[in-house]
Protein backbone atom coordinates (compact mmCIF):
# COMPACT_ATOMS: atom_id res chain seq x y z
CA UNK A 1 0.00 0.00 0.00
CA UNK A 2 1.49 3.32 -0.79
CA UNK A 3 2.22 5.73 2.14
CA UNK A 4 0.24 8.96 1.03
CA UNK A 5 2.53 11.08 3.62
CA UNK A 6 6.39 10.40 3.77
CA UNK A 7 7.86 10.49 7.05
CA UNK A 8 10.92 12.62 5.49
CA UNK A 9 8.50 15.24 4.25
CA UNK A 10 7.22 15.98 7.52
CA UNK A 11 8.28 18.94 9.95
CA UNK A 12 8.45 17.60 13.29
CA UNK A 13 7.36 20.37 15.64
CA UNK A 14 9.45 21.61 18.44
CA UNK A 15 8.23 19.30 21.61
CA UNK A 16 6.96 16.43 19.43
CA UNK A 17 8.73 13.48 18.29
CA UNK A 18 7.89 11.06 15.08
CA UNK A 19 6.65 7.61 15.39
CA UNK A 20 6.28 5.78 12.25
CA UNK A 21 4.12 2.37 12.43
CA UNK A 22 3.49 0.70 8.66
CA UNK A 23 2.51 3.43 7.04
CA UNK A 24 1.24 5.52 9.75
CA UNK A 25 2.80 8.33 11.49
CA UNK A 26 2.02 10.07 14.43
CA UNK A 27 3.45 13.08 16.89
CA UNK A 28 3.97 12.18 20.36
CA UNK A 29 3.68 14.99 22.65
CA UNK A 30 6.70 15.09 25.00
CA UNK A 31 3.89 16.03 27.44
CA UNK A 32 2.45 12.52 27.62
CA UNK A 33 -1.11 14.02 26.48
CA UNK A 34 -2.01 10.74 25.20
CA UNK A 35 -1.27 6.93 25.73
CA UNK A 36 0.96 4.49 23.20
CA UNK A 37 2.61 1.74 23.44
CA UNK A 38 4.77 1.02 20.72
CA UNK A 39 5.48 -3.00 21.85
CA UNK A 40 1.16 -3.61 21.22
CA UNK A 41 2.70 -3.06 17.41
CA UNK A 42 1.50 -6.91 17.15
CA UNK A 43 -1.59 -6.49 18.62
CA UNK A 44 -2.38 -3.39 15.86
CA UNK A 45 -0.73 -5.60 13.18
CA UNK A 46 -2.22 -8.62 14.01
CA UNK A 47 -6.12 -6.44 14.06
CA UNK A 48 -5.35 -5.15 10.99
CA UNK A 49 -4.86 -8.39 9.44
CA UNK A 50 -8.15 -9.83 11.23
CA UNK A 51 -10.20 -6.94 10.25
CA UNK A 52 -9.58 -7.05 6.67
CA UNK A 53 -9.91 -11.06 6.40
CA UNK A 54 -13.20 -10.43 8.14
CA UNK A 55 -14.38 -7.96 5.92
CA UNK A 56 -13.54 -9.42 2.84
CA UNK A 57 -15.11 -12.61 4.28
CA UNK A 58 -17.61 -10.78 4.48
CA UNK A 59 -18.05 -8.97 0.98
CA UNK A 60 -17.79 -12.24 -0.68
CA UNK A 61 -20.69 -13.07 1.43
CA UNK A 62 -22.64 -10.47 0.40
CA UNK A 63 -21.44 -10.69 -3.22
CA UNK A 64 -22.46 -14.35 -3.66
CA UNK A 65 -26.31 -13.18 -2.12
CA UNK A 66 -26.23 -10.77 -4.90
CA UNK A 67 -25.71 -12.44 -7.54
CA UNK A 68 -28.03 -14.92 -6.52
CA UNK A 69 -30.48 -12.15 -6.38
CA UNK A 70 -29.75 -11.43 -9.78
CA UNK A 71 -29.85 -14.59 -11.13
CA UNK A 72 -33.04 -14.41 -9.67
CA UNK A 73 -34.64 -11.25 -11.16
CA UNK A 74 -32.75 -12.06 -14.45
CA UNK A 75 -35.21 -15.20 -14.54
CA UNK A 76 -38.55 -13.17 -13.65
CA UNK A 77 -37.43 -10.36 -15.93
CA UNK A 78 -36.73 -11.20 -19.92
CA UNK A 79 -34.49 -8.28 -19.92
CA UNK A 80 -33.08 -5.71 -17.22
CA UNK A 81 -30.42 -3.18 -16.95
CA UNK A 82 -27.07 -4.86 -16.50
CA UNK A 83 -25.65 -4.12 -13.05
CA UNK A 84 -22.28 -4.37 -11.28
CA UNK A 85 -22.07 -5.06 -7.78
CA UNK A 86 -20.48 -2.59 -5.34
CA UNK A 87 -18.30 -3.57 -2.74
CA UNK A 88 -19.28 -3.73 0.85
CA UNK A 89 -17.67 -0.78 2.95
CA UNK A 90 -18.17 -1.17 6.69
CA UNK A 91 -18.17 1.28 9.57
CA UNK A 92 -15.98 0.67 12.81
CA UNK A 93 -15.61 2.25 15.99
CA UNK A 94 -12.89 2.65 18.20
CA UNK A 95 -14.08 3.66 21.42
CA UNK A 96 -10.76 4.80 23.23
CA UNK A 97 -8.33 5.96 20.37
CA UNK A 98 -5.82 7.93 22.64
CA UNK A 99 -3.45 8.83 19.70
CA UNK A 100 -5.48 7.59 16.87
CA UNK A 101 -2.96 5.80 15.73
CA UNK A 102 -4.93 2.49 15.75
CA UNK A 103 -8.00 4.19 13.47
CA UNK A 104 -5.20 5.77 11.23
CA UNK A 105 -3.96 2.21 10.48
CA UNK A 106 -7.26 0.84 10.17
CA UNK A 107 -8.34 4.01 7.83
CA UNK A 108 -5.05 3.28 6.26
CA UNK A 109 -4.31 0.07 5.55
CA UNK A 110 -8.05 -2.14 5.45
CA UNK A 111 -9.43 -1.11 1.99
CA UNK A 112 -13.32 -1.57 2.63
CA UNK A 113 -13.30 0.51 5.43
CA UNK A 114 -16.25 3.21 4.73
CA UNK A 115 -14.74 5.46 7.79
CA UNK A 116 -13.87 4.99 11.68
CA UNK A 117 -15.10 6.67 14.44
CA UNK A 118 -12.59 7.42 16.86
CA UNK A 119 -13.23 8.83 20.43
CA UNK A 120 -11.89 9.50 23.39
CA UNK A 121 -12.90 11.12 26.49
CA UNK A 122 -9.83 13.15 27.06
CA UNK A 123 -9.45 16.46 25.66
CA UNK A 124 -5.54 16.25 25.08
CA UNK A 125 -5.99 13.04 23.09
CA UNK A 126 -8.91 14.26 20.81
CA UNK A 127 -6.42 17.30 20.44
CA UNK A 128 -3.77 14.84 19.55
CA UNK A 129 -6.12 12.92 17.27
CA UNK A 130 -6.99 15.60 15.00
CA UNK A 131 -3.41 16.56 14.93
CA UNK A 132 -2.58 12.89 13.72
CA UNK A 133 -5.19 12.34 11.22
CA UNK A 134 -4.69 15.53 9.55
CA UNK A 135 -0.67 14.54 9.45
CA UNK A 136 -1.89 11.10 7.19
CA UNK A 137 -4.32 13.17 5.33
CA UNK A 138 -7.74 11.47 6.64
CA UNK A 139 -9.24 14.27 8.33
CA UNK A 140 -12.11 16.46 6.51
CA UNK A 141 -11.30 18.27 3.02
CA UNK A 142 -13.58 21.36 4.30
CA UNK A 143 -12.90 22.87 7.33
CA UNK A 144 -16.15 22.96 10.36
CA UNK A 145 -16.39 19.53 7.89
CA UNK A 146 -16.04 17.13 11.07
CA UNK A 147 -18.04 17.61 14.34
CA UNK A 148 -17.31 16.33 17.74
CA UNK A 149 -20.74 15.65 18.53
CA UNK A 150 -22.35 11.74 19.09
CA UNK A 151 -25.19 12.78 17.05
CA UNK A 152 -23.45 13.50 13.62
CA UNK A 153 -20.90 11.23 13.84
CA UNK A 154 -23.64 8.19 14.41
CA UNK A 155 -25.09 9.36 10.81
CA UNK A 156 -23.71 6.41 7.94
CA UNK A 157 -24.71 8.89 5.18
CA UNK A 158 -21.64 8.56 2.55
CA UNK A 159 -20.23 12.67 3.31
CA UNK A 160 -16.34 12.44 1.88
CA UNK A 161 -16.01 15.74 3.00
CA UNK A 162 -15.71 14.60 6.79
CA UNK A 163 -12.99 12.38 6.45
CA UNK A 164 -12.11 8.99 6.24
CA UNK A 165 -11.57 9.19 10.55
CA UNK A 166 -14.00 10.52 12.44
CA UNK A 167 -12.92 11.99 15.74
CA UNK A 168 -15.40 12.22 18.77
CA UNK A 169 -14.40 13.18 22.33
CA UNK A 170 -17.31 12.10 24.69
CA UNK A 171 -17.73 8.77 26.74
CA UNK A 172 -17.26 5.54 25.17
CA UNK A 173 -20.30 3.96 27.01
CA UNK A 174 -22.58 7.02 25.90
CA UNK A 175 -21.22 7.04 22.37
CA UNK A 176 -21.76 3.17 21.68
CA UNK A 177 -25.32 3.56 23.55
CA UNK A 178 -26.24 6.36 20.85
CA UNK A 179 -25.78 3.60 18.25
CA UNK A 180 -27.98 0.66 19.72
CA UNK A 181 -30.91 1.66 16.35
CA UNK A 182 -30.64 -0.38 13.86
CA UNK A 183 -29.87 2.22 11.40
CA UNK A 184 -26.83 4.00 13.34
CA UNK A 185 -25.63 0.41 14.54
CA UNK A 186 -21.58 0.05 13.01
CA UNK A 187 -20.16 -3.20 11.87
CA UNK A 188 -16.78 -3.51 13.86
CA UNK A 189 -16.21 -2.32 17.65
CA UNK A 190 -12.77 -2.02 18.99
CA UNK A 191 -12.47 -2.17 22.54
CA UNK A 192 -8.81 -1.52 23.59
CA UNK A 193 -8.46 0.33 27.26
CA UNK A 194 -6.07 0.54 29.27
CA UNK A 195 -6.63 -2.17 31.92
CA UNK A 196 -10.41 -4.02 31.49
CA UNK A 197 -12.76 -3.54 29.12
CA UNK A 198 -15.53 -4.62 31.41
CA UNK A 199 -17.08 -1.17 31.74
CA UNK A 200 -17.50 -1.20 27.64
CA UNK A 201 -18.77 -4.68 27.17
CA UNK A 202 -22.53 -4.07 27.05
CA UNK A 203 -22.79 -0.89 25.03
CA UNK A 204 -20.04 -2.58 22.56
CA UNK A 205 -22.42 -6.00 22.38
CA UNK A 206 -25.59 -3.48 21.17
CA UNK A 207 -24.01 -1.35 19.06
CA UNK A 208 -22.37 -3.71 16.75
CA UNK A 209 -24.59 -5.16 13.79
CA UNK A 210 -25.85 -8.50 14.74
CA UNK A 211 -26.36 -10.26 11.61
CA UNK A 212 -29.93 -9.16 11.45
CA UNK A 213 -30.85 -6.98 8.03
CA UNK A 214 -27.25 -6.27 8.26
CA UNK A 215 -24.06 -7.98 8.17
CA UNK A 216 -23.21 -10.39 11.34
CA UNK A 217 -20.47 -7.71 13.53
CA UNK A 218 -17.10 -8.05 14.60
CA UNK A 219 -15.94 -7.40 18.43
CA UNK A 220 -12.16 -6.70 19.03
CA UNK A 221 -11.48 -6.84 22.72
CA UNK A 222 -8.69 -6.26 24.43
CA UNK A 223 -7.79 -6.44 28.50
CA UNK A 224 -4.58 -5.99 29.88
CA UNK A 225 -5.34 -6.44 33.52
CA UNK A 226 -3.99 -9.78 33.57
CA UNK A 227 -3.27 -9.48 37.68
CA UNK A 228 -6.79 -9.70 38.24
CA UNK A 229 -7.62 -12.20 35.29
CA UNK A 230 -4.91 -14.30 35.66
CA UNK A 231 -4.18 -15.20 39.45
CA UNK A 232 -6.79 -15.56 42.53
CA UNK A 233 -5.05 -12.51 44.22
CA UNK A 234 -8.01 -10.75 43.10
CA UNK A 235 -10.27 -12.60 42.84
CA UNK A 236 -13.17 -10.30 44.41
CA UNK A 237 -12.18 -8.05 41.82
CA UNK A 238 -12.25 -10.63 38.73
CA UNK A 239 -15.93 -11.53 40.09
CA UNK A 240 -17.01 -7.75 40.09
CA UNK A 241 -15.39 -7.18 36.74
CA UNK A 242 -16.19 -10.87 34.58
CA UNK A 243 -19.20 -12.49 36.53
CA UNK A 244 -16.21 -15.18 37.48
CA UNK A 245 -13.37 -16.49 39.46
CA UNK A 246 -10.01 -17.03 38.28
CA UNK A 247 -7.72 -19.74 38.38
CA UNK A 248 -4.18 -20.20 40.35
CA UNK A 249 -2.63 -22.69 38.17
CA UNK A 250 -0.19 -23.14 35.27
CA UNK A 251 -3.16 -22.37 32.58
CA UNK A 252 -4.37 -19.18 34.20
CA UNK A 253 -3.69 -17.39 31.24
CA UNK A 254 -6.39 -20.15 29.14
CA UNK A 255 -8.84 -19.51 32.11
CA UNK A 256 -8.72 -15.43 31.66
CA UNK A 257 -9.62 -15.90 27.63
CA UNK A 258 -12.43 -18.01 28.68
CA UNK A 259 -13.81 -15.52 31.60
CA UNK A 260 -13.66 -12.82 29.37
CA UNK A 261 -15.39 -14.46 26.44
CA UNK A 262 -17.86 -15.73 28.94
CA UNK A 263 -18.75 -12.45 29.99
CA UNK A 264 -19.01 -11.10 26.25
CA UNK A 265 -21.91 -14.30 26.26
CA UNK A 266 -23.56 -13.55 29.07
CA UNK A 267 -23.71 -9.97 27.98
CA UNK A 268 -24.75 -10.68 24.07
CA UNK A 269 -27.23 -13.29 25.29
CA UNK A 270 -29.09 -10.53 27.58
CA UNK A 271 -30.07 -9.05 23.70
CA UNK A 272 -30.86 -12.44 21.97
CA UNK A 273 -27.34 -12.52 20.69
CA UNK A 274 -24.79 -14.94 20.53
CA UNK A 275 -20.87 -15.01 20.16
CA UNK A 276 -18.68 -17.24 17.75
CA UNK A 277 -14.89 -16.89 19.00
CA UNK A 278 -12.33 -16.40 15.38
CA UNK A 279 -9.68 -15.83 17.05
CA UNK A 280 -8.86 -15.58 21.12
CA UNK A 281 -5.07 -15.12 22.28
CA UNK A 282 -3.11 -14.63 25.38
CA UNK A 283 -0.38 -12.23 24.20
CA UNK A 284 2.74 -11.36 26.70
CA UNK A 285 0.89 -8.83 29.45
CA UNK A 286 -2.77 -8.85 27.82
CA UNK A 287 -5.42 -10.88 25.74
CA UNK A 288 -6.95 -10.03 22.74
CA UNK A 289 -9.99 -11.54 21.33
CA UNK A 290 -11.70 -11.48 18.24
CA UNK A 291 -15.53 -12.40 18.49
CA UNK A 292 -19.01 -12.51 15.91
CA UNK A 293 -22.08 -11.22 16.94
CA UNK A 294 -24.58 -13.19 15.94
CA UNK A 295 -28.46 -12.93 16.75
CA UNK A 296 -30.79 -16.49 16.92
CA UNK A 297 -32.59 -17.68 19.77
CA UNK A 298 -31.81 -21.04 19.67
CA UNK A 299 -28.27 -20.27 19.20
CA UNK A 300 -28.44 -18.60 22.73
CA UNK A 301 -30.05 -21.18 24.62
CA UNK A 302 -27.09 -23.47 23.61
CA UNK A 303 -24.90 -20.88 25.93
CA UNK A 304 -25.53 -22.74 29.31
CA UNK A 305 -23.91 -25.79 27.70
CA UNK A 306 -20.99 -23.84 26.79
CA UNK A 307 -20.45 -22.94 30.08
CA UNK A 308 -18.80 -24.51 32.75
CA UNK A 309 -17.56 -24.30 36.59
CA UNK A 310 -13.89 -25.79 37.17
CA UNK A 311 -12.91 -27.65 40.35
CA UNK A 312 -8.99 -26.81 40.51
CA UNK A 313 -6.63 -28.90 42.45
CA UNK A 314 -4.45 -26.87 44.45
CA UNK A 315 -1.84 -29.33 44.93
CA UNK A 316 -1.72 -31.07 41.44
CA UNK A 317 -3.54 -28.53 39.18
CA UNK A 318 -5.92 -31.07 38.03
CA UNK A 319 -9.00 -29.56 36.83
CA UNK A 320 -12.49 -31.17 36.88
CA UNK A 321 -15.28 -29.31 34.71
CA UNK A 322 -19.05 -28.84 35.77
CA UNK A 323 -20.90 -27.76 32.99
CA UNK A 324 -23.73 -25.46 33.71
CA UNK A 325 -26.01 -27.19 31.25
CA UNK A 326 -26.43 -29.70 28.46
CA UNK A 327 -27.94 -29.86 25.00
CA UNK A 328 -29.99 -32.82 23.92
CA UNK A 329 -30.39 -33.94 20.21
CA UNK A 330 -34.20 -35.86 19.94
CA UNK A 331 -34.72 -37.17 16.46
CA UNK A 332 -38.47 -37.88 15.66
CA UNK A 333 -38.95 -41.23 13.75
CA UNK A 334 -41.50 -39.52 11.38
CA UNK A 335 -40.28 -36.70 9.96
CA UNK A 336 -36.43 -36.93 10.89
CA UNK A 337 -36.82 -33.24 12.00
CA UNK A 338 -34.16 -32.73 14.88
CA UNK A 339 -35.38 -31.31 18.13
CA UNK A 340 -33.35 -29.31 20.85
CA UNK A 341 -33.79 -30.13 24.45
CA UNK A 342 -32.11 -27.99 26.98
CA UNK A 343 -31.29 -29.91 30.48
CA UNK A 344 -29.70 -29.45 33.38
CA UNK A 345 -26.84 -30.69 34.27
CA UNK A 346 -26.01 -33.44 37.17
CA UNK A 347 -22.87 -32.37 39.55
CA UNK A 348 -20.62 -32.31 41.00
CA UNK A 349 -18.13 -34.49 39.16
CA UNK A 350 -15.72 -34.97 42.02
CA UNK A 351 -15.72 -35.69 45.82
CA UNK A 352 -14.71 -32.86 47.97
CA UNK A 353 -11.02 -33.92 47.28
CA UNK A 354 -8.99 -34.17 44.79
CA UNK A 355 -9.42 -37.97 43.20
CA UNK A 356 -5.82 -37.71 42.15
CA UNK A 357 -3.37 -36.37 45.15
CA UNK A 358 -5.98 -36.01 47.77
CA UNK A 359 -5.51 -31.73 48.28
CA UNK A 360 -8.20 -29.42 48.50
CA UNK A 361 -10.23 -28.15 45.50
CA UNK A 362 -10.72 -24.54 44.75
CA UNK A 363 -13.73 -23.41 42.65
CA UNK A 364 -13.36 -21.08 39.67
CA UNK A 365 -15.97 -19.44 36.58
CA UNK A 366 -18.35 -19.79 35.87
CA UNK A 367 -16.49 -19.82 32.05
CA UNK A 368 -16.45 -20.53 28.47
CA UNK A 369 -16.06 -24.10 27.88
CA UNK A 370 -16.40 -23.94 24.12
CA UNK A 371 -13.41 -23.47 21.15
CA UNK A 372 -11.44 -20.47 21.51
CA UNK A 373 -10.68 -20.33 17.66
CA UNK A 374 -12.36 -20.51 14.13
CA UNK A 375 -10.00 -22.65 12.53
CA UNK A 376 -11.05 -21.57 8.97
CA UNK A 377 -10.94 -17.99 9.87
CA UNK A 378 -7.18 -18.69 10.79
CA UNK A 379 -5.90 -20.40 7.75
CA UNK A 380 -8.00 -17.26 6.01
CA UNK A 381 -5.64 -14.63 7.87
CA UNK A 382 -2.25 -16.69 7.15
CA UNK A 383 -3.07 -17.09 3.82
CA UNK A 384 -3.96 -13.32 3.49
CA UNK A 385 0.11 -12.51 5.81
CA UNK A 386 1.55 -14.88 3.45
CA UNK A 387 1.02 -12.86 0.48
CA UNK A 388 1.55 -9.59 2.09
CA UNK A 389 4.06 -10.34 4.98
CA UNK A 390 5.82 -6.84 3.98
CA UNK A 391 3.44 -5.00 4.88
CA UNK A 392 3.16 -6.06 8.81
CA UNK A 393 6.38 -5.27 11.01
CA UNK A 394 5.79 -8.52 13.50
CA UNK A 395 4.81 -10.58 10.67
CA UNK A 396 7.08 -13.33 11.70
CA UNK A 397 5.77 -13.58 15.22
CA UNK A 398 1.82 -13.58 13.67
CA UNK A 399 2.70 -16.05 11.70
CA UNK A 400 4.23 -18.06 14.41
CA UNK A 401 1.52 -17.37 16.69
CA UNK A 402 -1.24 -18.08 14.21
CA UNK A 403 -0.46 -21.24 13.10
CA UNK A 404 0.55 -22.73 16.91
CA UNK A 405 -3.75 -21.40 17.08
CA UNK A 406 -4.53 -23.09 13.77
CA UNK A 407 -3.35 -26.24 15.42
CA UNK A 408 -4.76 -26.15 19.12
CA UNK A 409 -7.07 -28.73 20.11
CA UNK A 410 -10.55 -26.90 21.14
CA UNK A 411 -10.84 -28.53 25.25
CA UNK A 412 -9.78 -26.78 27.97
CA UNK A 413 -6.85 -26.52 29.58
CA UNK A 414 -2.85 -26.97 28.64
CA UNK A 415 -0.05 -28.60 30.68
CA UNK A 416 3.95 -28.63 30.89
CA UNK A 417 5.33 -31.44 31.26
CA UNK A 418 8.16 -30.04 33.37
CA UNK A 419 5.38 -28.77 35.78
CA UNK A 420 4.12 -32.11 36.22
CA UNK A 421 7.40 -33.69 36.06
CA UNK A 422 8.25 -31.45 39.45
CA UNK A 423 4.74 -32.48 40.81
CA UNK A 424 6.41 -36.36 40.96
CA UNK A 425 10.01 -35.07 41.82
CA UNK A 426 10.85 -36.74 38.82
CA UNK A 427 13.74 -35.83 35.59
CA UNK A 428 11.18 -33.96 32.88
CA UNK A 429 10.76 -36.19 29.82
CA UNK A 430 10.80 -34.64 26.52
CA UNK A 431 7.85 -32.99 25.11
CA UNK A 432 7.36 -35.05 22.22
CA UNK A 433 7.89 -38.00 24.23
CA UNK A 434 4.82 -37.29 26.11
CA UNK A 435 2.79 -36.39 23.21
CA UNK A 436 3.88 -39.67 21.51
CA UNK A 437 2.44 -41.83 25.28
CA UNK A 438 -0.51 -39.88 24.54
CA UNK A 439 -1.16 -40.14 20.94
CA UNK A 440 -0.38 -44.26 21.13
CA UNK A 441 -3.09 -44.41 23.68
CA UNK A 442 -5.62 -43.35 21.37
CA UNK A 443 -5.67 -39.12 21.91
CA UNK A 444 -5.16 -36.25 20.33
CA UNK A 445 -2.71 -33.68 21.17
CA UNK A 446 -1.83 -30.69 20.49
CA UNK A 447 0.61 -27.40 21.44
CA UNK A 448 -0.53 -24.08 22.75
CA UNK A 449 -0.55 -20.66 21.82
CA UNK A 450 -0.34 -19.20 25.90
CA UNK A 451 2.79 -20.80 27.09
CA UNK A 452 5.82 -22.04 25.27
CA UNK A 453 6.68 -25.90 26.27
CA UNK A 454 2.75 -26.96 26.71
CA UNK A 455 0.91 -29.09 25.68
CA UNK A 456 -2.93 -30.11 24.98
CA UNK A 457 -5.06 -33.56 25.38
CA UNK A 458 -8.52 -34.17 25.22
CA UNK A 459 -7.28 -37.08 27.86
CA UNK A 460 -8.09 -36.77 31.60
CA UNK A 461 -5.49 -35.55 33.84
CA UNK A 462 -5.68 -39.03 35.49
CA UNK A 463 -4.52 -40.48 32.16
CA UNK A 464 -1.53 -37.84 32.01
CA UNK A 465 -0.93 -38.67 35.52
CA UNK A 466 0.04 -42.54 34.55
CA UNK A 467 2.54 -41.72 31.39
CA UNK A 468 4.20 -40.09 34.05
CA UNK A 469 3.84 -42.85 36.76
CA UNK A 470 5.20 -45.29 33.66
CA UNK A 471 8.07 -42.56 32.40
CA UNK A 472 8.99 -43.03 36.80
CA UNK A 473 9.26 -46.65 36.36
CA UNK A 474 11.68 -46.32 34.11
CA UNK A 475 13.21 -43.37 35.54
CA UNK A 476 13.11 -44.03 39.31
CA UNK A 477 12.52 -41.13 41.71
CA UNK A 478 14.96 -41.38 44.78
CA UNK A 479 12.17 -41.78 47.36
CA UNK A 480 14.45 -41.53 50.55
CA UNK A 481 14.19 -37.50 49.00
CA UNK A 482 10.59 -37.82 48.99
CA UNK A 483 8.81 -36.36 52.33
CA UNK A 484 6.08 -38.48 53.74
CA UNK A 485 3.59 -35.77 53.30
CA UNK A 486 4.42 -34.53 49.94
CA UNK A 487 2.70 -34.23 46.48
CA UNK A 488 5.10 -36.48 45.33
CA UNK A 489 4.70 -39.21 47.58
CA UNK A 490 0.23 -39.16 47.13
CA UNK A 491 0.89 -38.88 42.97
CA UNK A 492 3.46 -42.28 43.22
CA UNK A 493 1.46 -44.22 45.77
CA UNK A 494 -0.98 -45.10 42.76
CA UNK A 495 -0.30 -47.52 40.11
CA UNK A 496 -0.71 -46.22 36.38
CA UNK A 497 -3.79 -48.34 35.15
CA UNK A 498 -2.10 -48.70 31.78
CA UNK A 499 1.49 -48.93 30.70
CA UNK A 500 2.30 -46.25 28.26
CA UNK A 501 4.49 -46.67 25.13
CA UNK A 502 6.91 -43.70 24.53
CA UNK A 503 7.71 -44.89 20.80
CA UNK A 504 7.76 -41.69 18.80
CA UNK A 505 4.39 -40.72 16.78
CA UNK A 506 4.48 -39.52 13.55
CA UNK A 507 2.34 -36.99 14.52
CA UNK A 508 3.87 -35.85 18.12
CA UNK A 509 5.92 -33.37 15.41
CA UNK A 510 3.38 -30.44 14.49
CA UNK A 511 3.38 -28.04 11.57
CA UNK A 512 4.05 -25.78 13.92
CA UNK A 513 7.25 -27.57 15.41
CA UNK A 514 8.86 -28.78 11.83
CA UNK A 515 9.20 -24.80 11.04
CA UNK A 516 10.94 -22.68 13.18
CA UNK A 517 8.52 -20.12 14.18
CA UNK A 518 8.55 -16.96 16.50
CA UNK A 519 5.80 -18.14 18.48
CA UNK A 520 5.91 -16.34 22.10
CA UNK A 521 7.68 -12.91 22.30
CA UNK A 522 10.79 -11.44 22.66
CA UNK A 523 11.81 -9.01 25.04
CA UNK A 524 11.66 -5.79 22.13
CA UNK A 525 13.13 -3.83 24.61
CA UNK A 526 14.47 -3.07 28.24
CA UNK A 527 11.72 -2.86 31.17
CA UNK A 528 8.76 -3.35 28.46
CA UNK A 529 5.24 -4.11 29.73
CA UNK A 530 1.61 -2.37 29.87
CA UNK A 531 3.40 1.17 29.82
CA UNK A 532 2.06 4.15 32.09
CA UNK A 533 -0.95 5.91 31.79
CA UNK A 534 -0.99 9.19 29.81
CA UNK A 535 -1.51 12.23 32.10
CA UNK A 536 -4.69 13.48 30.63
CA UNK A 537 -4.32 16.79 32.48
CA UNK A 538 -7.82 15.94 34.02
CA UNK A 539 -6.69 15.99 37.62
CA UNK A 540 -4.10 19.02 36.92
CA UNK A 541 -7.12 21.04 35.85
CA UNK A 542 -9.39 20.15 39.14
CA UNK A 543 -6.82 21.52 41.40
CA UNK A 544 -6.37 24.86 39.89
CA UNK A 545 -10.02 25.49 39.66
CA UNK A 546 -10.09 24.67 43.44
CA UNK A 547 -7.46 27.24 44.03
Amino acid sequence: MSDSVGSSSITVPEGFTLHTENTSHILISSKEEAFLNPVQEFNRDLSVACIRVWSEELNREKEAKWKQAQERRAKREAEGEVKTYRPHKFVLLEALSATGLRSIRYAKEIPLVRFVIANDLSASATAAMKRNVELNGLGPSSPGADSASSSTVSEHQPLPDRGKVRINEGDACALMYNHRTEKTRVDVVDLDPYGTAAPFIDGAVQCVNDGGKHPTGLLCVTCTDLSVLATTNYHEKCFSNYGGIPVKAEYCHEAALRLVLNTLSTSAGRYGRYIEPLLCLSIDFYVRLFVRIHSAPIEVKKTASKTAMYFVCQGCQAFYQQPLGRTVEKVQERSGNVNLLFKTQAGPPVPQKCTECGSALHVAGPMWSGSLHNNGFISKVLEHLRSNQDRYGTAVRMKGMLTVASEELHVPFYFTPSRIAGFFHSVCPPLDDVASALLNAGHTVSRSHALPGSLKTDATRQVVHDVFRSWVKKHPVRMDKVSETSLARQLLAKEARTEANFTRHPRSVTQASKVKLVRYQQNPAPNWGPGTKADTGTKRKREEENQ
